[in-house]
């Protein structure tokens, strides 16, 4: 008697071992969240990166667009959605509400890091961001690093915040149209990401000759692919081998090539640190 159990024990282990083996290897569809405060205007390339990643994973992936990033945020506590190509201070939050893990961070000009821009209008008379004092200013999103946390981390070494020293400040939703706000002079300066900033030249020249970069800022991790901490480690580690290996593929490269980028690579969470050090530090002096 003894021995048939455990020889119902020892088949009921593979039996489960091989339901979560099956588990593990399938999923119906991947949905990536995007915003428009980063892909506005370069919807197309970012469509043929997820149908790259959809031929090479052997399953649909679905983009998923909204608004803001925090809409996209909210989706993945929720599971709404697998992965998402957010800034660092939302990745940082989920990271800590929801343990999202970092996927892959986009390597350009050989580092994964890029700079906050500080831009006026080509013919704008300021000279320092000193000169910005009382005007109109344009930021992407209250949950951007380089659209927010960065000019505003300037404002606060300073003693200042947007609304003491701004005349009036106004989110755009996406770098683009903080560009584009600048070039028709709907503001006086913006803060950019200068990776957009850079892309949009290569798309729209003419509008960029409109603008000129007042400042530039120092350089912060890039923004970065998420996944939910919860997805399956075998389909994580896929998803994430097409990302690495995007460089070495004739099709992949040349996508990447298109974006303006070198190559995905790894990144440890620490990598975000100077984030969360600079977002304490606005915070800090918040409560002051």
């Amino acid at each position: 008697m003894k021995k048939i159990f455990l020889t119902f024990l020892f088949l009921s282990s593979l039996a489960w071992a091989a339901i979560i083996s099956a588990q593990e290897n399938t999923s119906s569809s991947i949905r990536i969240g995007l915003t428009g405060v980063i892909v506005q205007e370069n919807l197309t390339l970012n469509e043929h990166l997820l149908k790259f990643i959809e031929k090479k994973l052997g399953i649909p992936v679905e983009m998923v667009m909204r608004d803001t990033y925090k809409e996209i945020n909210d989706m993945m506590e929720k599971r709404e959605l697998d992965i998402a190509f957010t800034c660092s201070p939302p990745y940082i939050m989920g990271h800590n509400s929801f343990s999202a893990e970092l996927l892959v961070v986009p390597q350009i000009n050989g580092k994964p890091m890029y700079y906050s821009y500080t831009i006026v209008h080509a013919d704008s008379p300021a000279k320092s961001f000193e000169d910005l004092r009382g005007k109109r200013y344009a930021y992407s999103d209250p949950l951007s690093n380089s659209g927010f946390l960065a000019p505003s981390y300037r404002l606060a070494q300073m003693g200042e915040t947007p609304e003491s020293f701004f005349k009036k400040h106004v989110y755009t939703r996406s770098h683009y149209n903080s560009i584009e706000a600048v070039a028709m002079k709907v503001v006086d300066g913006a803060s950019v990401d200068s990776y957009v900033w850079h892309l949009t030249y290569t798309t729209n020249p003419e509008l960029i000759s409109k603008t000129r970069i007042l400042e530039k800022g120092d350089l912060y991790p890039f923004t970065p692919f998420t996944i939910r901490s919860d997805i399956a480690i075998n389909l994580k580690k896929k998803i994430k081998d097409i990302f690495l290996n995007m460089d070495k593929d004739a099709e992949g490269k040349e996508i990447l090539r298109r974006l303006l980028v070198d190559k995905f690579v790894e990144a440890d969470d620490s990598f975000y640190n100077p984030i969360r050090k600079m977002m304490k530090f606005v915070a800090d002096k918040k409560k002051k």
